[in-house]
């Protein structure tokens, strides 16, 4: 097996592993975290919170397009993953989905050219050491891939490069899309039925995958925080006004805010996700621990919308009106 980790197949348990280099084993596990919900339902609320609205609204449309467009291509092209034996797979959840090309690898290499482009005249720093930031992180992350038997190195450079030929040709329209969702009176219902329909009217696969769910999570998200910027912009905080500057918080206040936002949107999740669950299974007469029902795309879109919409609105409207009261602003 590879240098980086000596995997032994078992012979009663061909699916089964011992890692010999813990080193390489969890550098890369937690960087394949970096391309999951987990981190980006902390780095997107976190970026709003502390480092910039700005910064955070394009992060929030570059990674809404790039995802739908990578998920959607998935179950399109339909190529499968990398053969297991002889490739061992440390993940279980997405084996279900197809390969090519790697989300994992468009989010990150999207994320991390976004978050330079945007920050590197509001903190001064070197083009060459954002670029040099932006490789390593999108690198680690690709790396992730083949190394946890998810992608092929063709999947992880299709995904890279796609996503930077759509940071190029978007850049250009970042200033209207900014100002057409903060001021565009339809922006709102926009949100709603546009992502509705694009996750309605997804691409139908002969066995269940959970692409569909996790597009409708992206789309829900995101389209939960445009909804929340263009109700701050035009009744709590006027963005239109808003200096654009290297933000005036301390790590402790930073780490404060962070901790009570994610709390919030913990609690909000999973109290979100019952009433919306239990209410479609209700109405649709089938239990809400039936694996089955829940995949059904009359009950998996609505409440998977409904809850990360809803998580979205709540990081950009009532996580910062809650750190108003608890004086973190």
């Amino acid at each position: 097996m590879h240098v980086c980790m000596y995997i032994r197949l078992l012979q009663d348990h061909p699916h089964e592993y011992v890692v010999k280099n813990y080193f390489y084993y969890y550098l890369f596990r937690i960087s394949a975290a970096m391309g999951q919900e987990v981190f980006f339902i902390t780095f997107l609320p976190f970026t709003y919170w502390n480092i910039s609205p700005y910064v955070a609204r394009r992060l929030i449309i570059m990674w809404s397009v790039v995802m739908y467009i990578g998920q959607v291509s998935k179950d399109l092209l339909k190529w499968p993953r990398p053969c297991s034996p002889p490739v061992v797979k440390l993940e279980k959840r997405t084996t279900a989905e197809y390969g090519m090309p790697s989300t994992h690898a468009m989010a990150s290499t999207t994320i991390s050219l976004t978050f330079v482009t945007t920050t590197i005249n509001l903190y001064k720093y070197p083009f060459e050491l954002g670029l040099l930031g932006a490789f390593a992180f999108s690198t680690l992350v690709g790396l992730s891939r083949i190394y946890t038997g998810m992608h092929t190195v063709l999947d992880v450079i299709v995904g890279s490069l796609i996503s930077g030929v759509l940071v190029a040709l978007m850049y250009p329209t970042w200033d209207f899309l900014d100002h057409w969702m903060l001021t565009n009176p339809w922006c709102p219902i926009f949100c709603i039925v546009v992502p509705l329909l694009l996750c309605y009217n997804y691409p139908k696969l002969d066995n269940y995958s959970p692409t569909r769910a996790d597009t409708t999570i992206i789309l829900g998200a995101s389209a939960g925080t445009v909804i929340g910027f263009w109700l701050n912009n035009n009744y709590i905080v006027n963005y239109s006004a808003e200096i654009v500057s290297p933000p005036s918080v301390t790590v402790l206040m930073a780490l404060a805010r962070f901790l009570v936002g994610f709390c919030f949107l913990v609690v909000t999740r999973q109290i979100i996700k019952s009433m919306a669950l239990r209410a479609l299974c209700s109405w649709y007469k089938v239990p809400v621990d039936d694996p089955i029902a829940r995949h059904q795309i009359e009950i998996e879109v609505p409440y998977m919308f409904m809850t990360y919409c809803s998580i979205g609105l709540s990081a950009t409207v009532l996580v910062p009106l809650l750190h108003e009261v608890l004086s973190l602003n």
